[in-house]
């Protein structure tokens, strides 16, 4: 899986950009500020339909414009697609696969799969657990569009039932019609449980080995999901928290309180790990979802790497460095002196500056000596 252009209209501060890939390593760098970031933004954007930070269309839209267009072309197994996105600030997006419209974003996923991995993901151990149930979600909605269509209708449950809770308190009478939303509820609820009990399973057989090797042998780490109710027990405690929910007016039970723990030899790293044995689980935990990226989809996905190194030490620089292998790889940093020093094989690079890319090499320098 190759991602072979970009192009940008009117998106943040780009105005019209159009930026070439090579299968390889790709560097833009660049002084803060400038935009880098942006063109990592519009990558996932044009995968997902969602950006990383969770911002809204009419966010990522130019501030003086209205619209803003991404188009992307991709190579798969031999095979070019064009995915255009139309942004609009007071309507839904529209995507085009082909030149043909889709009707459901779900139609969008799996042709192109991409790894984010920014510095913010080094915090995600000891993050708040909706950074947790984010960072699986954000994964399980690129590998199975099953799981979107439950994630996207139980979350809507979640807003009506709350919205229905609220309204209780002047309409006791309402306290009945909750039985329709609990229903619904727990139906998508435990699809949902059920995908995260998987993904954890695969998870699991993956990041040993690396976190083993990422730790000089020193760490056994295990992912533990962490479900707020099991698919058993959801109706009864449901049932048993609704005068609790009518009292605070929100929904208690369910998997958007779920969340999950790293067991390091043991210990629970969530608490009582140093900040090295986190980031170390946190780096562990991207490259495993590259490899199970592989393994679903038989693919490789894009990795997109955020100022990432800049956060990390020589060993784990290292270690992602040496990662990275044959995968497709966009990179933003400040400078090239980290890449230089350590004679790191790249492909193409990119200077970023106000809005404006500018390659400085049309292909492969090999090492850079």
């Amino acid at each position: 899986m190759i991602l072979k252009s970009l192009e940008l209209l009117n998106y943040r501060n780009y105005e019209n950009v159009n930026i070439n890939f090579s299968k390889g390593i790709n560097i833009l760098f660049g002084d803060n500020a400038q935009g880098k970031t942006n063109i990592l933004e519009a990558i996932y954007v044009a995968s997902t339909t969602k950006s990383h930070k969770s911002s809204k269309d009419k966010e990522i839209i130019n501030f003086n414009k209205e619209e803003a267009h991404i188009r992307t072309y991709i190579e798969k197994d031999g095979i070019d697609t064009r995915i255009d996105m139309h942004l609009r600030k007071n309507k839904s997006k529209g995507v085009a696969i082909d030149g043909q419209k889709i009707k459901k974003a779900a139609e969008l996923i799996g042709i192109t799969n991409v790894v984010f991995f920014s510095p913010e993901d080094l915090y995600i151990i000891k993050d708040s657990p909706a950074e947790r149930r984010r960072f699986v979600d954000m994964e399980l909605c690129q590998l199975d569009n099953f799981y979107i269509y439950n994630l996207n209708n139980y979350n809507k449950i979640v807003t009506q039932r709350n919205t229905l809770l609220r309204d209780i308190n002047f309409k006791p009478e309402l306290k009945e019609t909750l039985k329709i939303w609990d229903i619904q509820l727990v139906s998508y609820g435990s699809k949902i449980i059920e995908k995260r009990k998987l993904f954890t399973d695969q998870l699991n057989e993956i990041i040993y080995d690396i976190h083993k090797k990422l730790s000089g042998g020193k760490e056994e780490l295990v992912i533990k999901y962490e479900p707020n109710v099991e698919i058993d027990d959801f109706e009864k405690a449901l049932n048993a928290s609704k005068e609790r929910d009518i009292r605070s007016k929100i929904t208690c039970v369910g998997p958007h309180r779920d969340d999950f723990s790293f067991y390091a030899n043991g210990i629970d790293i969530r608490k009582y790990g140093s900040q090295g044995q986190q980031r170390t689980a946190a780096l562990s935990l991207k490259l495993s979802e590259i490899e199970l990226v592989k393994k679903i989809t038989k693919h490789t996905p894009i990795l997109l790497l955020d100022d990432v190194l800049s956060e990390l030490d020589k060993n784990r620089q290292d270690y992602l460095l040496d990662s990275i292998g044959d995968i497709q790889t966009i990179i933003t940093c400040t400078g090239l002196e980290d890449f230089v020093n350590r004679r790191f094989e790249y492909d193409k690079v990119f200077k970023v500056e106000a809005g404006n890319v500018q390659c400085l090499n049309e292909e492969k320098t090999g090492s850079n000596e």
